[in-house]
């Protein structure tokens, strides 16, 4: 099975609803991934239309390209990361758009290679960067941070109510030996937590938090979001839209909060009250897409 096979774009139906695309739009995927979204978009555009696809995977961005290659109109690719969306539309000459997507989930191409390090379902180097060339991975961290700050990384991160023995366990283990694989800190982490801990969900994975704490950390994931948002409001037309899809609490609250505060200033439209969840029949056929929340604003003013 190929990549692209496996790759599922999470709430397709109820972005290309939310985002309402007409022919001859400009529209922005700002994570691009392996381009399913960004394929519903084109084909909602159409040839008079311009999409703009954003990524900083070069992985990623060869199979997105390859499954755009039928899109007529035009297509912009940039690799780079979405916290440069002023700087990439700019470069761009784009002028305002009439929308705009984060989807903030990780990849399949991502979760599925083992080379990546972002599972601890696959044995792996321990890496984790969405961009191949950015200077630190997981295993510096793991390695080189204190107990201490490696404890409140996965606490604030992870959002895991065990992160200080986690800690402990990670720091004395590598004491002994530098911890470079998945597999490795997976089991460090399952060793850490009491017996009920480690059967305590079902569908939750016991190092499920630490390993997203570490991700969120090597990527600096809020803190681009936090960058992002503005920007992406910014080159908005009146009229335009902004959809995020979000997976874990911690960027859910960044976005609610944000979309918020625009409302009140009487700057966007809230199109979403709430955020949106998967259908039933989505979450059972596509696991990955249990989490996901979606939030769209129209920018008004």
């Amino acid at each position: 099975m190929t990549d692209k096979a496996r790759h599922i774009p999470v709430m397709l139906q109820e972005v290309e609803a939310l985002l309402g695309l007409k022919a001859g739009a400009v529209a922005v995927d700002g994570t691009l991934g392996l381009g399913g979204h960004a394929a519903m978009m084109a084909g909602r555009i159409g040839t008079e239309g311009r999409l703009i696809g954003i990524d900083q995977d070069a992985a990623a961005i060869k199979i997105a390209r390859a499954g755009l290659s039928g899109f007529k109109g035009r297509l912009d690719i940039v690799k780079s990361n979405f916290s440069r969306l002023d700087e990439v539309l700019a470069g761009l000459d784009a002028g305002a758009v009439d929308a705009i997507l984060f989807d903030l989930g990780v990849s399949s191409l991502q979760l599925d290679e083992p080379s990546r390090g972002f599972s601890f379902r696959h044995d792996g180097p321990l890496d984790m960067r969405m961009d191949a060339d950015a200077p630190v991975s997981a295993e510096e961290i793991v390695n080189d941070f204190s107990e201490e700050e490696l404890a409140d990384l996965i606490f604030d991160y992870g959002e895991e109510r065990f992160s200080r023995r986690i800690a402990r366990h990670i720091v004395a283990a590598r004491a002994g030996e530098r911890i470079t694989r998945t597999g490795q800190l997976a089991d460090i982490v399952l060793r850490a937590l009491p017996g009920g801990a480690r059967h305590a969900h079902k569908r939750l994975h016991p190092a499920t938090r630490t390993f997203q704490a570490l991700r969120i950390a090597v990527n600096r994931e809020l803190d681009v979001l936090n960058e992002v948002l503005g920007q992406g409001l910014k080159n908005l037309k009146v009229g335009g839209r902004m959809a995020v899809i979000s997976f874990h609490s911690l960027e859910d609250r960044i976005v609610k909060t944000r979309f918020k505060a625009w409302a009140v200033e009487g700057a966007v439209r809230l199109l979403t009250k709430k955020p949106l969840q998967p259908a039933d029949a989505e979450a059972a056929d596509n696991p990955r897409a249990r989490s996901a929340r979606l939030r769209v604003c129209e920018r008004i003013s």
